[in-house]
């Protein structure tokens, strides 16, 4: 399983961007470094890390206001968002030989499905933070993981979560799932590898050139 922003898609900073405006209409400023730290945790928790490093509590109302600001300033910076090298092939490649796969992401639907349009699998397999709640507040990375497992009728332990974050990689860890790192999304090998990433690698298209390294192999 793949994860969407800073994986598949050079998103990240754009989504920096919206959040500090998001943050900015309760009050809140942060420096862009703080916000980029955060970017992949899960849901309610991105918002309560931050906003408790502020000094301001935030409700149900106010995590909503959040979200729905956050959504609409991400939406203004769409046209600056494109699929990050090597995307598309590997998908392509981990289709050719068979190999189920999904797109994970903490984002919501309203967010993801232009950029799976833009990565040219629209009927992909994709499982999004507004669709998976353990926690009554929001959802956690590590249920992306089980619920993306289980769409694809596999068991989390046979499972690899390919991500940008160290948040992705904890996941995959607390899942029993292999874990992937890439760089694409700002975060640096030492730390994916501390999170318990295998591999990094420099992207998608670093992956794909090395995909027998990490036991993925056409068939014949």
């Amino acid at each position: 399983m793949l994860d969407l922003d800073g994986t598949l898609v050079d998103s990240v900073y754009q989504h920096v961007v919206a959040w500090q405006e998001a943050l900015e209409e309760i009050g809140v400023s942060l420096p862009a470094w703080r916000v980029h730290r955060r970017i992949g945790m899960s849901g309610a928790a991105f918002v309560d890390d931050l906003t408790r490093e502020a000094g301001v509590v935030v409700d149900e109302v106010v995590l909503r206001r959040l979200s729905s600001a956050h959504a609409d300033a991400l939406s203004r910076q769409s046209a600056s968002v494109g699929v990050l090298p090597g995307a598309e092939p590997l998908l392509a490649e981990l289709s050719r030989i068979g190999l189920p796969w999904a797109v994970t992401t903490n984002g919501t639907l309203r967010l993801a499905c232009p950029a799976l349009e833009l990565l040219g699998v629209p009927d992909a397999v994709l499982v999004c933070g507004d669709e998976v709640r353990r926690a009554p507040r929001a959802p956690r990375t590590l249920d992306l993981v089980l619920v993306a497992a289980a769409r694809l009728h596999v068991l989390p332990a046979s499972c690899v979560v390919v991500g940008d974050s160290v948040w992705d990689l904890l996941a995959a860890r607390r899942a029993g799932a292999g874990a992937i790192g890439v760089l694409s999304g700002g975060y640096g090998r030492e730390e994916l590898e501390r999170a318990g990433a295998s591999r990094v690698f420099d992207d998608a298209n670093d992956l794909l050139a090395h995909l027998g390294e990490v036991g993925i192999r056409s068939p014949g």
